[in-house]
């Protein structure tokens, strides 16, 4: 059974119709769309294309409606997975962006694998992630 957690670069990608990320998200079982990627998705919106605005929020409800995606939310167990990511990278020595590290903690209390261009979601230890290489 295939499970990813999207990143703003997979779902970017995935709009933009990257065949690589396409075909992944395609022949996925399960797809995990974690709310902090919402927010960046959204601000993107927000600093985009006024007259697309409305058409860009309608694409994604309707991706959010698809049976394979679920909304995956902050709680509790995703907070102290984040904490330990958090600590861990830093007693490494490689601090990474806050949000990347919340994608990882909610892919981590879900099973799944990130599905991401970042490569430095590599270091989480804690996450897989299967990292896509830009054209």
């Amino acid at each position: 059974m295939s499970r990813y957690c999207l990143d703003i670069s997979a779902y970017s990608n995935f709009k933009r119709g990257d065949r690589q990320v396409v075909d992944i998200m395609d022949g996925a079982d399960w797809l995990g769309m974690p709310s902090v990627v919402l927010g960046e998705i959204e601000i993107g919106f927000l600093l985009g294309n006024p007259d697309r605005l409305a058409k860009n929020r309608e694409e994604l409800r309707m991706f959010l409606s698809n049976v394979a995606v679920e909304e995956l939310v902050v709680d509790s167990e995703v907070s102290r997975i984040y904490a330990d990511i958090v600590v861990s990278l830093r007693r490494a020595g490689t601090p990474l962006p806050s949000n990347d590290i919340w994608i990882a903690a909610i892919s981590s209390r879900a099973g799944a694998t990130v599905l991401t261009y970042d490569a430095h979601f590599g270091l989480i230890q804690r996450a897989g992630a299967h990292i896509l290489l830009q054209d």
